[in-house]
């Protein structure tokens, strides 16, 4: 029986993706596993794989469509199958902006070519909202980066709201918000040494791993810390708590498509060299706008790190359904207090932003204990 293609769900609240460019034509051979088409979503630019090996028959679905998750948008006929196996041609689906046709104009009009506007950046949602309120994008200050209009931007103009301060971290606010009212949260702070930290970064880097950061290194200490905490390394699922066996951290990285998530799968059994490696190729995977699904599935806790962004400390809003998230401020002398005396270090502010239907304060705590306890002495972990 041929192999029916089905738009995917790449995300929780997916439930329309764009199909932006086939990999292969109808009629050629493709092979299971190998990249046939990119998706885009509201979070970013996914490859899809063929889930199996044969002649890709129909395509439903032209470069441009927007599609609900779970509608078929070709078929594969598999080796010994022809055409004929292939069940009723439907209608394939329209592309999401069709072209409208000009009007023809007089006859004593001087025709004058003018250059096609520029599309307008927006997310997939955006578009689709922009549509249903007979908006047009061009006339919307967009809040996300570069200036694209995201569904939240179109939100605050049906309210006879402004959108300003176009940047992706004030969206994260902005759902932070919305999600504190709606989900009963709580938030722990801690002040951390982090001179041993730094000295950690350095010393690898001497011995010629320059591409760690100390990113890397909070991605190891977090996945040590939840095999030591495994309530931590859980979700919030069908109204229960679920543990969870693998331990697979989430980076949250800004793109110029918006906020997402590549997971480092399995953190707890990498050296610090293989998280880095890996932590620069979904990086590099994100910003080219060439994640693949498994990059962004799976995960069981996020970090978030705006201390590049010269952040001291924030409120990091729960990628759900985990339980909790780490955000990490930057590292910056401060004035601390030890035997008494005034003294500067190197510090750095975690914070652990946690859904309390999944964790109370007391666990919550005790990781943030373990962890502050290796971000200052990292290398006990390695005894």
């Amino acid at each position: 029986m041929p192999k029916e293609l089905v738009m995917p769900a790449l995300g929780m609240a997916q439930e329309t993706g764009k199909v932006l460019r086939w990999l292969r034509a109808p009629g050629e051979e493709v092979r299971q596993g190998e990249p046939l088409l990119e998706v885009e979503t509201d979070k970013a630019n996914v490859e899809i794989e063929a889930p199996a090996s044969g002649l890709l028959a129909r395509v439903l679905a032209p470069e441009g469509a927007e599609v609900p998750v779970g509608q078929v948008i070709g078929w594969i006929l598999l080796p010994g199958e022809s055409p004929s196996d292939l069940p009723a041609d439907p209608t394939p689906l329209p592309p999401t902006e069709p072209a409208v046709a000009a009007a023809e104009p007089p006859p004593t009009a001087q025709l004058v070519a003018e250059p096609e506007p520029a599309r307008p950046r927006a997310s997939p949602k955006a578009r689709r909202l922009a549509r249903e309120m007979g908006v047009d994008l061009r006339s919307v200050r967009g809040s996300g980066p570069g200036g694209a209009v995201l569904a939240v931007d179109l939100e605050r103009l049906k309210a006879g709201e402004a959108a300003d301060v176009p940047h992706v971290w004030k969206l994260m606010a902005e759902r932070t918000a919305r999600a504190w009212s709606t989900v009963p949260h709580f938030f722990l702070q801690r002040d951390v040494r982090a001179d041993r930290l730094v000295a950690w970064r350095e010393a690898l880097r001497r011995r010629g791993q320059s591409e760690v950061t100390l990113t890397d290194l909070l991605v190891k200490l977090v996945a040590a810390a939840l095999r030591v905490h495994p309530e931590v390394n859980a979700r919030w699922e069908d109204g229960r708590v679920r543990r969870l066996p693998d331990v697979n951290v989430g980076i949250a990285v800004a793109t110029e498509q918006g906020l997402v998530v590549p997971v480092v799968h399995h953190a707890d059994t990498l050296t610090v060299e293989a998280v880095a490696r890996r932590r620069a190729e979904l990086v590099g995977r994100a910003r080219a706008g060439r994640l693949r699904p498994e990059d962004i599935e799976g995960g069981t806790f996020t970090i978030s790190n705006l201390g590049m962004y010269g952040v001291d400390r924030f409120l990091a809003v729960v990628n759900a359904p985990q339980a909790a998230i780490l955000s990490v401020g930057r590292v910056a002398d401060r004035v601390a207090a030890e035997d008494g005396l005034a003294v500067v270090r190197p510090t750095v502010a975690l914070g652990l932003s946690c859904d309390h239907r999944a964790l109370d304060g007391a666990r919550a705590a005790r990781f943030l204990e373990t962890l502050a306890a290796w971000v200052e002495e990292p290398l006990a972990l390695l005894q």
